[in-house]
């Protein structure tokens, strides 16, 4: 979301994949029209804070054209204007970019007339297309048939695999013996990935080997290694592909923390998928993200956001596990309300607190260890850990 404090944030460098073999020339613009910096612009705000999969070169939302996407969303310029059209986009990169990635995830993860008509035309300029919705492009007549024309391809992200490729609940998350730590939260589009990038990264400049398990399309997006769309499966595999993609972070990388990307809430009255990765990935602690100046959860207004309270308590009953701290989403806030909203939470809830965008992130690092100080200290027999590859997946 974009920013209201002026404190200036901590922000997350793009880190290359060291293990996957990136297309050459993987340039990138980001089609966000009228909903960058918003809740249902959050691809393109994961974009423009981390991606290692493609290099962003601009973002098209003729609202905000001529400012620096990254000092717009957090206070930090990075190089990344935001343009008013896919034309100025095309002119700025002086040629074609390989990838046109949607940027927006409206709730109903359903394209506008006016959205379809920008993503043609780029097909039509000779543009591959990454599509994160609901909505599979792939099997849109009139989309499959200009990419055939352009000779493009388009990837639907969400598009699950075949149901007999797809994994049902098994109990080899038993088997995986470090730490799971879930970042779950109080409404959905509120920062919960973000934060989970955040943690990962900082974890792995203190010396601890982590790795993330994404659960949404954006992470997939940004090139995560590990990760399902959740919201796409048949709620049958759910926990199922969530338990399947920490025991292969866990059997591929031998971490000494897993970090899970939450999604929706478990007090959400639509998006429920958090009970699975509570089920799936069995956490031994959870980080709850809560926006203390929302009031209304942000797709549905009719409902009333639930009190942090309430839902560490939910988490707690509904799960063999307990919440070790709690991420501030600082929006609609000024830096003295954010301070002692943080001060707030800690005193009620004796927990730690802190706001991963504005504050150091030592305190995200020091909010897991001081929950399980263990972590980090598990020496690998014949590797020197300090000249491990960091691990921002």
């Amino acid at each position: 979301m974009h920013s209201h404090t002026p404190t200036t944030p901590q922000h997350p460098e793009t880190v290359p994949n060291r293990d996957v073999a990136l297309p050459i020339g993987s340039t990138a613009i980001v089609y966000c029209e009228g909903q960058f910096g918003e809740q249902d612009g959050k691809t393109a705000n994961g974009l423009v804070r981390h991606s290692e999969k493609y290099s962003i070169l601009s973002v098209i939302d003729s609202r905000h054209a001529g400012l620096d996407a990254g000092e717009y969303l957090d206070g930090v310029a990075n190089g990344v204007p935001i343009l008013a059209s896919l034309d100025e986009a095309i002119a700025h990169a002086h040629r074609v970019p390989d990838y046109l990635i949607c940027g927006v995830a409206p709730a109903d993860g359903l394209l506008s007339s006016e959205q379809r008509i920008v993503l043609l035309d780029g097909i039509a300029r000779g543009m591959h297309i990454i599509n994160g919705l609901h909505e599979f492009l792939e099997d849109d007549v009139e989309f499959a048939a200009a990419s055939i024309l352009a000779g493009v391809t388009i990837t639907d992200i969400r598009r699950p695999r075949e149901k007999k490729d797809l994994h049902l609940f098994s109990g080899r998350i038993f088997d995986v013996t470090c730490p799971r730590i879930a970042v779950l939260g109080t409404d959905g589009a509120i920062g919960k990935r973000t934060t989970s990038t955040l943690l990962v990264q900082a974890l792995n400049d203190r010396g601890i080997r982590a790795v993330m398990v994404g659960t949404g399309q954006t992470t997939l997006i940004q090139g995560g290694r590990y990760g399902v769309a959740l919201d796409a499966l048949v709620p049958q595999f759910c926990s199922g592909e969530v338990e399947n993609q920490v025991v292969a972070a866990f059997e591929g990388e031998d971490p000494d923390v897993i970090i899970v990307e939450g999604q929706g809430a478990l007090s959400h009255p639509a998006y429920l998928t958090s009970a699975h990765i509570l089920r799936g990935s069995r956490p031994v602690g959870v980080v709850v993200q809560h926006a203390p100046g929302r009031r209304v959860l942000g797709d549905f207004p009719m409902v009333t956001m639930p009190t942090l309270t309430s839902e560490i308590a939910l988490i707690e009953a509904f799960a063999d596990t307990r919440v070790i701290g709690v991420t501030v989403n600082h929006e609609h806030m000024t830096d003295s309300e954010l301070g002692l909203a943080i001060d707030e939470i800690e005193l009620e809830h004796g927990i730690p607190a802190t706001d991963p965008l504005t504050r150091p992130l030592d305190h995200l690092v020091d909010m897991v260890l001081g929950a399980f100080p263990e972590i980090g200290n598990r020496p690998a027999v014949g590797d020197d850990r300090s000249h491990r590859e960091p691990l921002i997946r």
